[in-house]
């Protein structure tokens, strides 16, 4: 059983109620076999059949409560599982938020909503399922093999013997079965990851004629996957076949004995009937455990995948920081020494940063590509951490801003904002979910979208998304901006929001977007400069570290970094 079972929620009364259930079903299994062999050894002895119907009550009520509390484990187990399963969702989700759009870009789109999806509910069926198993196979062999020595000391040790037989080849299949599950789950991955980025891209594919190039490599992938799976497959049923036959041939090698010392008159005929009955019973709990192992390999990976996720570190969290991370008029944020060096990486994203910004004011973060704009705005949005360094908030220190506080002060502007499949409304609410239909028009008109919404058949109540209507980049920035004028919140967070936009749509976006930055603190992370007059204060990054800071026409007079980034823009343009 996995360890970290035990650390869920509610397992240690789910497993003694379990254990409980698996005594009775024991007890009433032996009891059966008994009820059973008295039965028909006395038929055999001449006995008629009426003068078995109290033994033959006895054997139904034994088969009763077997099947009912075989139906209670599976009640209880489906319970915890689905209890459980929502749970995981629920942290997995709420530490996807707290990791960041970065995390994503890492683990994978694809592989994340997998996650999400289809590995929560494969994780619920190895929980239904390997509760009761791995019990029932602890317990209930045991207290049949104490019966059958108690009954016979011969059959005992001929069931001891062949139980360890059993069980080694069980864990050779089970070894060989990991080996191919593994592969196909990583094939399942990387498909995922392909599905998901060339849905979100088949209008650009489309566009550059790359679109039945590019069918050709999520054929391959797919290709993968299906030789994955059919190995699995493969494995998977030679290993029931060949199980069965095992253990087939153990019982089989007790009933030869049985029917050998029955000739010989060294035992009875109720004995053996009884022994040969059980035998079947001793081996089922290990042969269950064999034929569920590889429907439950899936859910225990995708456990451990989620746990993993789940388990990755974040800062901790001050005493006292949720009542002092509202931003306002008069609040402060200074970085001192900030630095994010990535594990295995040369040098750092962002090193020794240091700013100090009060109030509510549009900053701009330029710098070429990789200078650290990106990182600096993952710090600042709070889903990155720190790896040195410290943020003052308020006149109070933090580790980083890593807080679920901080976070839902926050609007993130992402360069490809997710659209999800539901309504147009739907969308807009995503920071605002019970917000009125009356607000999400108003954040609809704020945001320029009033003029798409009119086209949509259904209006603000049409499918957008993956599977509904397909929108250009210039309206799903539109749809973010919606948003964000709806959710009313204090901080906002933009990295590079317009790069993937033609020159003409970021310029109607533009209006937009200067409206929405009023009253609000703003961090701007592009490279297009043109931003940069209408921004209050501008943070310059060259190579990880703050090169110059100050207003537009204050870093175009000193005529450093910033002022050659215009110049080779301007040259660039003419």
């Amino acid at each position: 059983m996995d360890r970290n079972l035990l650390g869920y929620k509610g397992i240690k009364p789910v497993l003694m109620m379990i254990t409980i259930l698996i005594l009775v079903q024991s007890f009433s299994i032996i009891f059966q076999a008994k009820w059973l062999a008295d039965v028909l050894s006395a038929l055999f002895a001449g006995e008629t059949l009426s003068e078995q119907t109290g033994t033959i009550a006895l054997f139904l009520l034994a088969f009763f409560i077997r099947q009912i509390t075989n139906m209670l484990q599976q009640k209880v187990a489906y319970r915890f599982a689905e209890v459980t399963g929502i749970s995981i969702r629920k942290k997995l989700m709420e530490k996807l938020f707290q990791l960041g759009p970065r995390f994503a870009q890492t683990a994978g789109t694809g592989n994340l909503v997998t996650l999400v999806l289809e590995g929560v509910s494969k994780f619920r069926t190895y929980l239904e399922l390997i509760l009761p198993r791995m019990i029932s196979t602890s317990i209930t062999p045991v207290l049949i093999l104490a019966y059958v020595y108690y009954l016979d000391i011969t059959a005992g040790l001929i069931l001891t013997f062949t139980m360890p037989i059993l069980i080694a080849f069980l864990i050779l299949v089970g070894l060989a079965a990991k080996k191919q599950m593994n592969e196909q789950w990583e094939s399942y991955r990387k498909l995922s990851n392909h599905f998901v980025d060339a849905l979100r891209g088949l209008e650009t594919l489309k566009f550059l004629g790359q679109s039945r190039a590019h069918s050709e490599t999520i054929g391959k992938v797919s290709n993968r996957y299906r030789s994955a799976t059919m190995k699995t497959l493969r494995v998977a049923f030679l290993s029931s076949f060949a199980l069965d036959f095992f253990t087939s041939l153990s019982v089989a090698s007790v009933a030869v004995s049985l029917g050998l010392r029955l000739i010989n008159g060294n035992l009875d005929l109720y004995t053996g009937l009884l022994i040969l009955i059980l035998a079947p019973e001793y081996f089922l709990p290990v042969r269950m455990v064999g034929a569920d192992y590889h429907a439950t390999l899936n859910g225990k990976e995708a456990g451990a995948a989620m746990q993993a996720i789940i388990d990755e570190p974040v800062a901790e969290q001050t005493n006292g920081m949720a009542t002092n991370l509202a931003w306002a008029k008069d609040s402060s944020i200074k970085l001192h020494g900030v630095g994010v060096e990535h594990e295995g990486s040369g040098r750092p994203s962002i090193d020794d940063v240091s700013i100090e910004l009060a109030g509510m004011r549009k900053i701009g973060i330029v710098g070429e590509s990789g200078a650290g704009k990106s990182t600096l705005i993952d710090v600042l949005g709070g889903f990155l951490r720190p790896t040195s360094g410290s943020i003052d908030v308020n006149e109070n220190t933090y580790a980083s801003l890593t807080s679920e506080a901080w976070q839902q002060g926050t609007t993130y502007i992402p360069q490809h904002p997710y659209i999800f499949n539901g309504t147009l409304a739907d969308n807009v609410r995503f920071y605002h979910p019970e917000a009125s239909i009356e607000d999400v028009e108003q954040a609809i008109e704020a945001a320029g979208l009033t003029r798409v919404v009119a086209g949509l058949p259904n209006g603000v109540n049409e499918v957008i998304g993956n599977g509904g209507r397909m929108l250009s980049g210039g309206q799903e920035q539109r749809v973010a901006l919606a948003r964000a004028f709806l959710s009313q919140r204090s901080v906002i967070l933009l990295d590079e929001p317009t790069a993937h936009l033609d020159i003409e749509t970021e310029y109607e976006l533009k209006a937009t977007m200067l409206d929405l930055f009023s009253d609000k603190l703003v961090f701007l992370a592009t490279h297009r400069l043109h931003w940069m007059p209408d921004m209050d204060l501008v943070i310059v990054m060259d190579q990880g570290k703050v090169a110059e800071i100050g207003t537009h026409n204050e870093l175009m007079a000193s005529k450093g970094v910033y002022y050659e980034m215009v110049a080779l823009q301007l040259e660039g343009i003419s």
